[in-house]
C-alpha cells in the first residue's frame, strides 16, 4: 500500500518536474523569438498566443517585450488591452508603456499613464523622467513640468545629465529661455543634445543670432556636432540671411569630414538659395548622390522663387526623367515658375500629373493653381477652381481677388470682396493690395480711397508700405501728383524705393519732369546700384540742356561699372518656354522671326504706325530704343509667336519690365492686321490687345 502511494507521489512529481521543464524551455524559446523580433504584427499576436496557453503571460520580461514590439508597430490599443491584463506590472513595464506613447505621439496617454502609475505608488526613475518630460514639452504643459521638476529634485535625479538635458528641452520648447539656460548653466558635462536643445530654444523664439553664437561655442568646446545641431543652426543662417556663416558651417563640416547626409544637404541647398547665392545651392544639389522629394522640391521652390523659373522647370523635367512623381511641394513650385513664365500649357500639363480632387480639397494647392492661371491670362480656368474649392481660406480668396483685378476684371474683385464679409473671413493686408491695385488699374480713385480708408476705420488694419505704394501709384497715375507727394511725406515710415518708383511713374505719364528729378534724386540715395534710376535722371538733364551734369551722371555710372537690367520676354510654344532678348539672334528661327519682323513693319507703316521716341525720356530702355525700336523683347517674341501658332491660338507673352510706349501702339496695330488676340504680361499688368485696343485703355 505504502509503496504503491509513493510510486504515485513519485510519479506527480516527474509529471510536475517536466511541466515546469517543458515551460522553462517554452518560455527560453519566447524570450529567444521575441529578441529576434517580428515582420509583422500578425506573428506578434501569434507569439503572444503562445504565451497565453503555456501560462506566461504574466511573466513582466517576457510582457515587456510584447509591449515594445506592440509600440513599434504603432498598435498602441492592443499595448493598452496587455498592460491592464497584468496582475503585477513592474517599473520596467511603466516605462516601456510612457517611452511607446511618447514615440506614437500619443502625449495626453504619456502623462495619464504615469499619473496612474504615480497613484499606485510607483516612483519614477532616470527613464522615466526624460520621456514623461518630453510629453509635457510637445503639449506645452509647462505646468506639470514644473511639478515633475520638483520630484526630480526630491528624487536626487537633478545631476542625471539625460533628465536635467529633458528638463533643458522642456523649457526651451515651452519659451521659458530664462529657465533654459539656468538648466543648461547647472549642466556640468554638457554632451550635443544639450546645446542643441538651447540652440533650439533660441531658434524657437526667434533669436537667431544668440542661436548661432551658441552654435560657434559648441565648437569652440570641442564638441562634434550631429546632423539634426546642422540642420537646426543653417535654419538660423536662412531665417537671418547670414550667407557668411551658413558658408562658415559648411566649410567646418569639410573640414572636420563631416557627411553630408540628404537632410544636411537639403538644408544647404535651401540656406544657400534663400541667401541668394543659387549657383552654389546648385552645386550642393547636384553632389547629392540619393536625391529624395524633399531635396527636388527644395531646389525646385528656391529656383521659382528666385527668379529663376525656367530653371525651375528644366529640373523638373530632370526630375521627371528619373520617374519621380510629384509631391505637393515640387507641384507648387512649377506652378509658381509657370505662373512666372505664363507658361499656361505646361502648367496644364503638369497640373494633370495629379489627380483634381487633391487641388480642391488642398487650399495651398488650389491656390498656386487658380495663381498660375491668373497669371497666364486664364481667368475662366482660374475662376473655375475657385469655384470647385472644397475649402476656401483667406488665401484662396485673395489669389482669386487678385488674380481678377490683374486681368482688369476689377468690379468682379469688388463683388467677391462683399462675398468675403459674409463668409465671416476677415480680410488681411494681401486682400487690399489686390483691391487697390484693381483701382489702380481701372483708375477708381475714390473706390482706392475708400478701401485704403476702411482697412483702420472698419477692419482694424495698420497699411503698410505696400499699401501706400498702391495708393501713390493710383493717385500718381490719375494725375493728383501732388496729392500722392504729400501722402508719401505723411507716411509713418521711411519711403522706399518702391513707393518713389510709383510715384515716378505717375511724372512718366504725365510728363512731370521737375518731380521725376526730385524723386530720381531720392532713387538714387535708396538705390545706388539701379542703372535705370541714372539713365532716367541723365536723359532729363540732356532735355534740359544741362549738359555737364548729364556726363557726370554717365561718368559715374561707367566708374561703378553699372549694368542695366536686359529687357527679357518668354513665350511658351508646345510645352517649350522660348526667351528673348533685345536685338537676340540666337534662336534657330532668327532668320524667319526678323523676316516676320520686316514684314510686320511694312503693314504697320502702311496703317499709319511711325516709330516714335517720343517715350525715349521716360522709359528705363531708352539706349536700346534708338538702335532696336523694332525689335525689342516682346516684339520677337510675338513675331515668333505668329509663324509658330495656329490664327486661332491666343499668343501669350510674359516680360520682365514695363512694356514701352511704342511697343505698346505697334501691338495694338500688330492685334488688328493679324487678327491675333496678344496678351502681354508685364512687370506692371496684364494687356490684352484685341482688334486694335488694349485691356488697359492706355493707362498703364
Amino acid at each position: 500500500m505504502l509503496a504503491t502511494v509513493y510510486q504515485c507521489e513519485r510519479a506527480t512529481t516527474t509529471n510536475v518536474s517536466i511541466s515546469v521543464m517543458t515551460t522553462f524551455f517554452k518560455a527560453l524559446e519566447m524570450k529567444k523569438t521575441l529578441l529576434q523580433g517580428f515582420n509583422s504584427f500578425k506573428h506578434l499576436k501569434h507569439v503572444h498566443a503562445h504565451l497565453l496557453r503555456f501560462g506566461l503571460h504574466q511573466d513582466n520580461y517576457l510582457l515587456n517585450l510584447i509591449l515594445r514590439h506592440a509600440l513599434h508597430f504603432g498598435h498602441t490599443h492592443y499595448t493598452r488591452l496587455v498592460f491592464h491584463q497584468t496582475t503585477q506590472p513592474n517599473i520596467y513595464l511603466w516605462n516601456t508603456l510612457i517611452r511607446g506613447f511618447v514615440s506614437n505621439d500619443c502625449f495626453h496617454d504619456a502623462i495619464h499613464y504615469y499619473a496612474l502609475m504615480r497613484t499606485q505608488g510607483f516612483l519614477p526613475n532616470s527613464f522615466t523622467f526624460p520621456f514623461v518630460l518630453k510629453a509635457c514639452a510637445r503639449l506645452l504643459d509647462v505646468q506639470l513640468g514644473v511639478k515633475i521638476h520638483t520630484l526630480v529634485v526630491k528624487s536626487g535625479f537633478d545631476y542625471d545629465v539625460y533628465v536635467k538635458t529633458s528638463l533643458l528641452c522642456l523649457y526651451a520648447h515651452c519659451g521659458y529661455l530664462g529657465h533654459a539656460h539656468k538648466v543648461f548653466d547647472e549642466i556640468p558635462e554638457k554632451n550635443v543634445v544639450s546645446w542643441t536643445a538651447i540652440i533650439s530654444g533660441y531658434i524657437g523664439v526667434g533669436q537667431y543670432r544668440e542661436a548661432i553664437d551658441m552654435f560657434r561655442m559648441l565648437v569652440e568646446m570641442g564638441l562634434r556636432p550631429d546632423g539634426f545641431t546642422i540642420v537646426r543652426v543653417l535654419f538660423a543662417c536662412t531665417q537671418l540671411g547670414d550667407l557668411r556663416s551658413g558658408e562658415w558651417i559648411d566649410g567646418y563640416m569639410t573640414e572636420i569630414g563631416m557627411g553630408r547626409n540628404v537632410f544636411v544637404a537639403t538644408s544647404l541647398v535651401d540656406m544657400y538659395a534663400k541667401c541668394g547665392n543659387m549657383e552654389k545651392a546648385r552645386c550642393v544639389f547636384d553632389g547629392i548622390v540619393e536625391k529624395d522629394i524633399v531635396t527636388w522640391s527644395t531646389m525646385i521652390q528656391t529656383y521659382a522663387l528666385n527668379g529663376f523659373p525656367k530653371e525651375a522647370l528644366d529640373l523638373f523635367y530632370q526630375m521627371q526623367r528619373e520617374n519621380l512623381k510629384p509631391d505637393r511641394y515640387v507641384m507648387v513650385g512649377v506652378l509658381s515658375a509657370c505662373a512666372r513664365l505664363g507658361a499656361l500649357d505646361i502648367g496644364d500639363w503638369a497640373s494633370g500629373m495629379m489627380d483634381r480632387s487633391e487641388f480642391l480639397c488642398n487650399p495651398v494647392l488650389g491656390t498656386a493653381l487658380i495663381d498660375m492661371y491668373a497669371k497666364c491670362g486664364s481667368m475662366a480656368q482660374a475662376w473655375e477652381v475657385f469655384k470647385g474649392m472644397e475649402e476656401k481660406d483667406r488665401v484662396v480668396w485673395n489669389a482669386i481677388i487678385c488674380g481678377l483685378a490683374m486681368n482688369g476684371h476689377v468690379k468682379a474683385a469688388f463683388g467677391l470682396f462683399g462675398q468675403i464679409e459674409k463668409t465671416g473671413i476677415q480680410p488681411d493686408g494681401n486682400t487690399f493690395i489686390g483691391l487697390l491695385c484693381g483701382c489702380t488699374h481701372a483708375g477708381l480713385v475714390d473706390d482706392g480711397r475708400q478701401y485704403f480708408n476702411s482697412m483702420n476705420r472698419v477692419f482694424s488694419l495698420t497699411p503698410t508700405i505696400e499699401h501706400y505704394g498702391c495708393m501713390v501709384d493710383l493717385l500718381g497715375r490719375a494725375g493728383l501728383l501732388d496729392e500722392a507727394h504729400q501722402l508719401i511725406k505723411g507716411m509713418p515710415m521711411e519711403a522706399n524705393s518702391i513707393v518713389w518708383g510709383a510715384l515716378l511713374s505717375g511724372c512718366r505719364l504725365h510728363r512731370d519732369t521737375a518731380l521725376a528729378e526730385y524723386i530720381l534724386k531720392k532713387l538714387i540715395e535708396l538705390e545706388p546700384w539701379n542703372s535705370g534710376n541714372y539713365v532716367l535722371l541723365s536723359n532729363i538733364y540732356s532735355t534740359s540742356y544741362r549738359w555737364d551734369e548729364a556726363e557726370k551722371l554717365r561718368s559715374s555710372m561707367n566708374e561703378k561699372r553699372m549694368k542695366k537690367i536686359p529687357g527679357c520676354s518668354w513665350i511658351e510654344v508646345d510645352g517649350v518656354v522660348h526667351e528673348y532678348l533685345v536685338g537676340d539672334k540666337s534662336h534657330p528661327l532668327s532668320e524667319k522671326i526678323y523676316a516676320e519682323l520686316n514684314e510686320l513693319a511694312k503693314e504697320l507703316k502702311a496703317a499709319g504706325y511711325v516709330p516714335s521716341t517720343d517715350f525715349v525720356l521716360f522709359d528705363i530702355e531708352e539706349e536700346e530704343k534708338e538702335h532696336f525700336l523694332g525689335c525689342h523683347s516682346e516684339k520677337l517674341a510675338i513675331a515668333f509667336g505668329l509663324i509658330s501658332t495656329s490664327p486661332k491660338d491666343v499668343i501669350r507673352v510674359v516680360k520682365n519690365l514695363r512694356v514701352c510706349g511704342d511697343c505698346h501702339e505697334a501691338i495694338k496695330l500688330i492685334s488688328k492686321i493679324t487678327g491675333r488676340e496678344i496678351i502681354v504680361r508685364d512687370n506692371n499688368r496684364f494687356h490684352s490687345f484685341i482688334d486694335g485696343s488694349c485691356s488697359c485703355r492706355d493707362y498703364w
